[in-house]
């Protein structure tokens, strides 16, 4: 057992009797500044009533800026709002409204952008970034709203949501400007310099909760000790107190009888079917009967058939479930597309923004073929959603693991080009990546993750999976690689995997920019954790800052439950998870082709 930090547990104490979550964040962070401040109160109090206001307000504004990488835009918005107040709780809320305020007025100075009219792509771009930037107000919204209901016996998991929200607020204003990368206007200029205030800011908040969260987590590493991959773990139960209300009305037919009720015994919520047979014919119509904040599983059962519509789960439609007959028989299918002047975020076949969606048995599907390049099947943006034996399929682009927390168990994605890409904080468990054949010259690329800063939560963890060809030309006839970084600080990390051998032996390619420039090789962070298979030798890897070597407890980090820091909403479902438990066995070695899931 590891020895008790006296100075840990004497900020466990100041966090665990402050009674509203703003005093218990900020105590952790400026616990030696409050201290401060009132030394230089009594000290001053004697002679001079009013200079320690104002010594003591920027000594609390500094040390709460600390932690940012835009130092002199937090101190500066928040003196000129503060007032005189020290009080950490003002100080929070404050910063948070100065940012909604700042992309509020992003969006109101769009209208500088009146010349983009004549340009069909930069049109949509605009368009684009309107609705990426009410998100990501949205996401701050939900954060105040969520302090408000703040449960000190659950920090590490309250700060976790903090982090992946405030991470996916980053993530759509950076959406934003790379739907104006392939316009000719010089609009995407002028819209960085629209949001520049809004995205440091933002980038401000999340490095202030980040050192919160990485302080409680090392406390809490000292005194337990950390799990490591190898060990045999805990393995957790459903606990009734911690798991969603909704999950316990018998009125729903839920998530977990779906897993064991024979298809003719189903009473969902809403029933589709083409040939008539259900309610409705379309999947939209479907969802138009899902009631406004929805707190409990609405079942659409969705029969065999090809859907041919753009299908959309709107913020308003939460715990969404799409129950279908199997992937190759229920199938949404679109092709929308690049090359017929549609950007890459505009044309999925499904796009997911309600909280808590599940899909079943579900095939997802952009159909404009390797020609018509970025070709999105469906788009995710909601938080904790869980695919369960669901395919994904299309060429470049195919699933968008866009923001916030996804789980993908037993699905199949097929694609050439970056086929699995986007900023969420994405576990994909024994699942199957196919690699599909390109165009002529084209090389193939599984994973391309875009994290754009450090102190985002975001990356891709694929466990337990396989990463197989489509078909023996894709490996004679076309290089393919594991991973490279879209953004920065890309992050995808590869453990107790299949990886076949038609992966090139050095693993990982640079980002091409603009220029030619080679980006990301510095500061990615890419890693390999005991796959196996003949694509998995490492000794021939790219020889990048960037390439990680993990010990056991380093690859820890990456186990759902750690990775999540809570995973009860993946555990309510029994959807299998593996929460870090040791992996089943998988194919040896020998190069011999694994099963088909």
């Amino acid at each position: 057992m590891a020895e008790e930090d006296p100075q840990g547990k004497k900020r466990i104490i100041i966090i665990s009797v402050s009674a509203f979550l703003l005093v218990a964040m900020v105590v952790a962070v400026t616990v030696g500044v409050n201290f401060t401040n009132r030394e230089d109160s009594d000290s001053d109090s004697e002679g001079n009533n009013n200079k320690p206001h104002v010594a003591s307000t920027v000594k609390a504004v500094k040390a709460f800026c600390k932690p940012t990488d835009y130092k002199k835009e937090c101190e500066d918005n928040l003196l000129a709002n503060v007032g005189n107040t020290t009080d950490s709780r003002e100080l929070i809320k404050l910063a948070f409204n100065i940012t909604v305020g700042k992309i509020g007025d992003g969006i109101k100075k769009t209208h500088l952008l009146e010349d983009v009219e004549k340009e069909p792509r930069a049109k949509m771009a605009l368009d684009t970034c309107k609705k990426l930037m009410n998100l990501s107000i949205g996401e701050f919204d939900r954060s105040l709203e969520r302090i408000k209901k703040f449960d000190l016996n659950n920090l590490e998991s309250f700060l976790m949501s903090l982090r992946v929200w405030l991470s996916g607020a980053i993530t759509y204003q950076e959406t934003c400007l790379d739907a104006f990368e392939n316009t000719t206007s010089d609009a995407s200029k002028k819209m960085k310099t629209i949001l520049t205030s809004s995205m440091h800011m933002t980038s401000n908040a999340l490095a202030i909760i980040t050192d919160l969260s990485d302080t409680i987590l090392n406390l809490n590493s000292s005194r337990s000790g950390r799990q490591l991959i190898d060990n045999e773990p805990i393995v957790e139960h459903d606990d009734v107190n911690k798991v969603p209300s909704w999950v316990h009305d018998s009125s729903s037919v839920g998530v977990r009888r779906l897993l064991n009720v024979p298809e003719n015994k189903l009473n969902p919520d809403a029933i589709v079917a083409k040939d008539g047979s259900g309610k409705f014919k379309s999947i939209n119509d479907a969802l138009k009967q899902v009631p406004e904040k929805n707190q409990k599983p609405f079942v659409i059962f969705i029969k065999e058939g090809v859907y041919n519509e753009f299908v959309e789960v709107t913020k308003k439609m939460t715990h969404v479930v799409f129950f279908g007959e199997g992937p190759n028989k229920t199938r949404i299918i679109g092709k929308k597309n690049f090359i017929d002047g549609i950007n890459t975020y505009n044309t999925a076949t499904v796009a997911v923004q309600g909280d808590y969606f599940v899909a079943i048995n579900m095939g997802f599907e952009n159909a404009a073929g390797p020609h018509k390049h970025q070709a999105v099947a469906i788009r995710v943006q909601a938080d904790k959603t869980i695919f369960y034996r669901c395919a994904m399929d299309g060429y470049q682009d195919t699933l968008y693991a866009h923001a916030l927390r996804q789980y993908y168990r037993e699905c199949t994605i097929s694609g050439t080009i970056d086929f699995v890409f986007g900023d969420a904080v994405a576990v994909f468990q024994n699942c199957t990546f196919i690699v599909r054949k390109p165009l002529q010259n084209q090389q193939c690329i599984v994973t391309a993750q875009g994290r754009k800063e450090s102190h985002q939560p975001s990356g891709i963890v694929i466990q337990d999976c396989y990463i197989v060809p489509e078909n023996q030309n894709v490996k004679f006839e076309h290089k393919a690689y594991l991973a490279r970084p879209w953004k920065n600080f890309s992050r995808t990390v590869f453990m107790k995997t299949y990886i076949g051998d038609f992966i090139q032996p050095d693993g990982y390619m640079p980002w091409q920019g603009p220029n030619g420039t080679l980006t990301g090789m510095d500061t990615c962070y890419y890693a390999e954790y005991n796959n196996i298979g003949p694509g998995s030798d490492k000794s021939k890897r790219v020889k990048w800052p960037g390439i990680k070597v993990l010990t056991s407890q380093a690859a820890s980090i990456f186990l759902p439950s750690m990775f999540f820091h809570g995973d009860d909403w993946i555990r309510v479902t029994r959807i299998p998870y593996n929460s870090g438990e040791k992996s089943p066995k998988l194919p040896n070695s020998s190069g011999e082709k694994p099963p088909k899931q």
